[in-house]
C-alpha cells in the first residue's frame, strides 16, 4: 500500500495543499513549525481516526473555519482509491470511499499505516490510557470489525457508570439495581471480547518486538511486553513499579475459567466499590501494558534512550505485523522527527531496518540529520506551503 497523492483544506496551518508521493522513502523537511508535521498526521488520521498529537479532532481544523478536510489518493494490488474524510467543528466528521458516503470509522478499511513520533515516548513513560489506544488502534488497523466492538463497549461504559452515580447519589438498592445487572451483561460481553483479542496481539507482537529492538539497539535487552489485568485484580489508580515482576498478570490464558466468567465474577466482587465511588472498576478500560526491559518495568527504570528505543521498536514491530497478515501490503510507515533523537550508528541501523517497507514518509527539521539512502526524494515546507517536491 502506498500514498501518491494528498490535499489539504483549512487543515492545521494550511489553507490549501497538494503533495505527491513516490515509492520507497519520502523526505519532507522543514524548520520547526512550517508544517511538515502536519502532513502526515492528516495521512496518520485516515488510519486510526485519531492523532498522534492532540485527543480531539477539532484541534486539527485551522483557525477560524468550521471544517477542515483531508483528501489522499491510494494504490495497493493495482487498485486506485480516493479516500476524504471532513472534520467538522459542529457535528459528525463525514467520511468518503471514490465519492460514496461511508461511516468514518470503516476508515481503517481502507488505509493502514503506523506512526513513530516523540511523543510516543509517553507509551513507556506515560498511563496505560496511552497503551491501551495504542493496542486498540493497532487491533482495528488488523481488524476493522473491532472497531464497532470498542465502540459499544465505550457505550455500555458510559451507560453503566450513570447508573452508578445515580445509584450513589439515591442510595439505590436491592430490586432498585436490576437495571445494573442487565448492563453487566453487555459490558461482559464487548469487555470479553476486547480483552481476549489485547492478549492474543500481544502475544503476536513478542518476536516482531524483539527482532525490531536488536536491530535498532544492536543489543538484546529482552524486550517483552506483559498485559496487567483489573478483572485478575491489577489495579490502574496502583504503582505498579517493580511490583509487576513476577506477578502472572500475562493474560487470562493462564486461568481455567473462559474470560466472561472471569469478568462477571470481578464484578460481582466489586459491586460495593463502585457503588460508593460511582464507577466501573473493572474491564478493558482499567488494564494495562507493562513494558519489560532487562526483567524490570521499563517505566520507572529505562534510561531515556532505552526508553526511545523500545517506543520505536514497538511501532516498527506493529508494521512488520501488520505486513504479514494484509492484502493490501505493507503499511505505510511514518517516522515524524525520529532521526534528530539518534546518533550516527542507531540512524544507519534504522534506515536498514525500514528499507524493505513499500513506503515510508520521514520528516527532519535538518536535512543533515537523514542518512543519505533516505534522501532522494525530498519535499520541502515552509510556512504552510509545499515549497517544492
Amino acid at each position: 500500500m502506498r500514498v501518491t497523492h494528498l490535499a489539504l483544506t483549512d487543515f492545521r496551518n494550511y489553507a490549501s495543499a497538494e503533495v505527491g508521493f513516490v515509492p520507497g522513502p519520502n523526505l519532507i523537511v522543514g524548520r520547526n513549525g512550517q508544517g511538515k508535521t502536519n502532513l502526515v498526521e492528516a495521512l496518520g488520521f485516515l488510519s486510526t481516526l485519531g492523532s498522534h498529537r492532540v485527543s480531539t479532532d477539532k484541534a486539527m481544523i485551522r483557525a477560524g473555519q468550521d471544517a477542515g478536510i483531508i483528501r489522499a489518493r491510494l494504490e495497493y494490488n493495482g487498485r486506485d482509491i480516493l479516500a476524504e474524510v471532513q472534520l467538522n467543528r459542529t457535528g459528525q466528521n463525514r467520511a468518503q470511499i471514490n465519492r460514496s458516503v461511508i461511516k468514518t470509522r470503516d476508515l481503517p478499511r481502507y488505509f493502514s499505516s503506523v506512526v513513530f513520533a516523540p511523543e510516543d515516548l509517553a507509551l513507556v513513560r506515560g498511563d496505560p490510557s496511552g497503551r491501551r489506544k495504542f493496542l486498540d488502534q493497532l487491533l482495528v488497523l488488523r481488524s476493522p470489525r473491532l472497531a464497532a466492538v470498542q465502540s459499544d463497549y465505550d457505550r455500555v461504559l458510559k451507560q453503566r457508570n450513570t447508573l452508578l452515580k445515580t445509584a450513589r447519589a439515591s442510595g439505590a438498592r436491592g430490586n432498585q439495581l436490576s437495571t445494573l445487572d442487565i448492563w453487566d451483561e453487555r459490558l461482559v460481553e464487548f469487555g470479553s471480547e476486547i480483552i481476549d483479542e489485547r492478549a492474543k496481539l500481544v502475544q503476536l507482537l513478542g518476536e516482531p518486538l524483539r527482532a525490531a529492538y536488536r536491530a535498532v539497539v544492536n543489543e538484546d535487552h529482552g524486550p517483552a511486553l506483559v498485559t496487567s489485568l483489573s478483572i485478575l485484580g491489577a489495579d490502574e489508580d496502583a504503582d505498579l513499579g517493580g511490583a509487576v515482576v513476577g506477578i502472572p498478570l500475562a493474560s487470562v490464558d493462564s486461568v481455567e475459567s473462559p474470560t466472561n466468567e472471569i469478568f462477571r465474577t470481578a464484578l460481582a466482587g466489586l459491586r460495593k466499590r463502585e457503588l460508593e465511588r460511582g464507577m466501573t472498576l473493572a474491564g478493558p478500560h482499567r488494564d494495562d501494558l507493562v513494558f519489560m526491559l532487562n526483567a524490570l518495568p521499563a517505566k520507572g527504570y529505562a534510561s531515556h534512550g532505552e526508553s526511545w528505543s523500545f517506543a520505536l521498536s514497538l511501532k516498527l514491530a506493529s508494521a512488520s505485523l501488520l505486513r504479514q497478515d494484509s492484502a493490501s501490503g505493507d503499511p505505510v510507515l511514518i517516522l515524524d522527527d525520529v532521526f534528530a533523537e539518534l546518533d550516527l550508528n542507531r540512524r544507519a541501523r534504522l534506515a536498514a531496518a525500514i528499507g524493505s517497507f513499500e513506503q515510508v514518509l520521514i520528516t527532519a527539521a535538518v536535512l543533515e540529520d537523514v542518512p543519505k539512502e533516505l534522501v532522494a526524494h525530498t519535499i520541502h515546507i515552509h510556512a504552510g506551503a509545499v515549497v517544492n517536491g
